[in-house]
């Protein structure tokens, strides 16, 4: 399992929000490092300021009242004070050479009496021990050993800071995701401006408004739409025309067959041209319901299949007991109804013809979808054939007769109308035996 998102909207966030990290972590180290040297600074001026200022109080006295003034010092600090004959000990390293040279710099600030200043100075200790022993050697001889000690530095010497800048990179973070979503959904319009071209070769057209990007993108796929819109159209419509014209000749070729006097050829001839007629009425149809511009009305989906189901049941009263529905008793959507009616009745009626019954069944809506699946007991469709079954003109039963069917077009006819929907139809078979078919509706 891969962390790496698949959305481009999603690498795009994970990209920008990880180069946000990193240059916060980069401002957050400059601020660390600038913060350390200016606490440096600043503590290294108050050791010489403190141990120069410990150094005067006592320089003041006589010398034969130091120890005492020693004694009287009052360091709250935590700072110590000793009077020694010597410098002080190695019990610290010595301390680093530019620490020693700001120390000194800084207690040149404090003033000491003329005569009086410390003629000898020496230092130990550092910021890894966190204090610092400073030896001042008075005129006379004397040392005045003085241990300073340093508090831990504090990098973030304000809560405030920390809350602040945690809500300036969750603004920040914030304002990358809305941004990414707004530069990707132009994407996403595309995408799904493709799907509904796909369902729908008469779907509206994309906007060309933003980003002259996109503008120019979204022309050049409503261009394309337009194009495939008009190859379709135009095919439609030939074969429309062609299947318009082969009327008349057939109704020609009816009339002369009647006055043959073979009977037996006379009887094939017109079973060949009801056929035929047949197939150009199949032809006109298809045209038709690819070319429909019905409005979309609302429909009480419950009682469009009740209805179909009735109508079934009049036309073979003997299969009455065999049409069943099982579902909500009302469920509303919006469709086109004469179309989404003539779907409904290819499937069930291809249930009746193949099965001699039809077992429909209606979900109630899940995720904006409704699906409603029908199932018959016949022989069931091979696995090879699922798919195939939805080209024009192909049948799995290749007789043509009346008893099983048409011209192999409702099939095609009802998933064209379904996917204009924005549904689909989809077929399969039973466990226990025969075809079911599934139809999926937006609600």
């Amino acid at each position: 399992m891969t962390l790496w998102p698949r959305s481009l909207g999603g690498r795009t966030a994970v990209v920008l929000l990880a180069s946000l990290a990193l240059v916060q972590i980069a401002g957050l180290t400059i601020h660390a490092l600038d913060r350390i040297d200016l606490l440096t600074l600043a503590e290294t001026r108050d050791v010489g300021v403190r141990a120069m200022g410990i150094y005067r109080s006592v320089a003041q006295a006589p010398p034969a009242q130091r120890e005492q003034a020693v004694h009287d010092l009052d360091l709250r600090d935590g700072s110590t004070a000793r009077l020694q004959p010597d410098p002080p000990a190695d019990e610290l390293p010595q301390t680093y050479q530019p620490v020693r040279r700001q120390i000194a710099v800084s207690m040149q600030l404090v003033p000491v009496p003329a005569g009086q200043r410390s003629r000898e100075t020496t230092m130990q200790g550092g910021f890894e021990d966190r204090r610092v022993i400073v030896g001042m050697r008075f005129p006379e001889g004397n040392w005045l050993n003085v241990m300073v000690p340093m508090p831990p530095i504090r990098i973030w010497h304000s809560m405030n800071f920390l809350v602040a800048f945690l809500l300036m990179t969750v603004a920040a973070a914030a304002l990358t995701l809305w941004a990414v979503r707004r530069l990707i959904a132009p994407v996403a319009t595309l995408a799904r401006a493709a799907e509904a071209l796909g369902r729908d070769v008469n779907a509206a057209p994309l906007p060309e408004d933003g980003p002259s990007e996109i503008a120019t993108a979204a022309a050049a796929f409503n261009t394309m739409a337009s194009r495939i819109r008009r190859f379709v159209q135009d095919r439609t419509f030939m074969l429309t025309a062609i299947g318009h014209d082969l009327r008349t000749p057939i109704t020609r070729l009816k009339l002369r067959a009647e006055f043959m006097d073979d009977n037996e050829l006379r009887r094939k001839m017109l079973a060949d041209l009801d056929e035929l007629e047949a197939m150009v009425a199949a032809t006109l149809a298809f045209g038709r319901d690819v070319t429909s511009d019905e409005p979309v009305t609302t429909v009480d989906l419950t009682e469009l299949t009740r209805t179909i189901l009735d109508e079934a049941a009049d036309a073979r009263p003997e299969l009455a007991e065999k049409l069943t529905y099982k579902g909500p008793n009302h469920l509303t959507v919006h469709v086109r109804p004469v179309a989404l009616k003539r779907a409904l009745t290819n499937l069930i009626m291809n249930a009746i013809n193949y099965a001699s019954g039809a077992q429909v069944s209606m979900s109630e809506p899940l995720k904006g979808q409704v699906t409603i699946t029908i199932e018959d007991s016949g022989p069931g469709i091979p696995l090879a054939e699922l798919q195939r079954v939805f080209q024009p003109f192909h049948r799995i039963e290749t007789s043509r007769n009346k008893e099983t069917g048409g011209m192999g077009l409702g099939l095609p006819i009802a998933r064209n109308i379904l996917r204009a929907h924005g549904g689909d139809v989809t077929l399969g078979n039973r466990p226990s035996g025969g075809a079911r078919v599934t139809v999926t509706l937006p609600v």
